[in-house]
């Protein structure tokens, strides 16, 4: 019997797979990683797709200091 891989999702990101990993994908094609834990994408907004790229994140914009700013 193959040992059990650990699997640990988060909703607000990717679900980690320790590897290594190789995943079936929609077009038939097979993805692999050799990693020792691996970051698939579960929104599919990775440029990186299946691998998670962190596209998931929000992007903050940050206004510059006062002192930072030409007057």
């Amino acid at each position: 019997m193959k040992p059990a891989r650990r699997v640990s999702v988060n909703p607000k990101g990717p679900v980690l797979i320790e590897g290594p990993v190789e995943i079936a994908l929609d077009d038939g094609t097979t993805a692999r990683s050799e990693r020792f834990v691996v970051a698939v994408c579960t929104c599919r907004r990775s440029r990186t797709y299946p691998w998670c790229d962190t596209s998931h994140r929000p992007r903050e914009r940050t206004a510059p200091s006062p002192q930072d700013r030409k007057t």
